[in-house]
């Protein structure tokens, strides 16, 4: 049985008095939470504070980066290193988001550097893929999706499930309130387990979890948590709110 991972991207979003607040209060709201793992991805300003405060609380929320630079140290102006987020008690880190590839033009081999740096540190990378609306519209997909997914994990060596995760973000839903229905997103969680059953062999592709991105709201959760593939949402704009992303982490499927 994989454990659902509910997660919160909060992307540019809140400085830290406001995420230290919407902390405290998430942590009351999902302090009964047992049966799935509750994750917050804030921007980088906020992560040593929320660090601090998690390690000092009981609460089973965990912490991730959006993104990290694959070198340990450096002249890299604005970058943050792999051991930066592991010293702020980061147990994940967002890779390869649609707004990383489309809007900074990182490319599959550059994520997979940085696949391989967050695995290098014991960071556990959510490997984020999707197809564009044309490309969905060309037939073309599943395909999209295979490409991203081996380019971001070629020689990437992985020993367990729980060193992995997988997003599968369809770039035509993010932010624009579409959502692939529940049976389209089975289907290419479905072809994706089977990607990794290629990679990895069947014990870890059944225990890699992955999760649906792309405007996962409370009136859609319940559906898309039902489906047997889907072990998670990356959560956008709904996970801003305290009241919205509780709704979403205590799902009824």
């Amino acid at each position: 049985m994989r454990t659902p991972l509910m997660a919160g991207n909060w992307k540019m979003h809140k400085g830290p008095g406001e995420a230290i607040n919407f902390l405290n209060g998430l942590s009351d709201a999902v302090a009964d939470v047992e049966d799935r793992e509750v994750l917050i991805c804030p921007p980088f300003v906020d992560i040593y504070a929320l660090g601090r405060m998690l390690r000092k609380s009981e609460t089973p929320i965990k912490l991730g980066g959006q993104n990290l630079y694959p070198a340990e140290e450096g002249a890299y102006t604005g970058e943050t290193a792999p051991p930066m987020l592991k010293e702020c008690n980061c147990d994940y880190v967002i890779l390869g988001h649609s707004e990383r590839r489309h809007v900074f033009e990182e490319d599959d081999s550059f994520i997979n550097e940085k696949v391989k740096a967050a695995r290098q540190y014991d960071l556990i990378p959510i490997l984020c893929v999707g197809e564009t609306e044309p490309q969905r519209d060309a037939g073309q997909a599943e395909e999209v999706v295979s490409d991203q997914i081996r380019g971001g994990l070629t020689d990437v060596e992985i020993n367990s499930a729980d060193e992995l995760v997988i997003a599968y973000e369809p770039v035509w839903a993010i932010g624009t309130g579409r959502t692939a229905t529940p049976d389209d997103a089975q289907a290419m969680h479905a072809h994706i387990r089977t990607i990794l059953t290629d990679l990895y062999g069947e014990g870890i592709a059944n225990g890699v979890r992955i999760q649906y991105g792309g405007s996962v709201k409370p009136h859609n959760v319940d559906e898309l948590m039902a489906q047997p593939d889907i072990d998670g949402a990356l959560v956008g704009g709904a996970s801003l709110e305290v009241g919205s992303f509780e709704r979403i982490v205590k799902f009824e499927a």
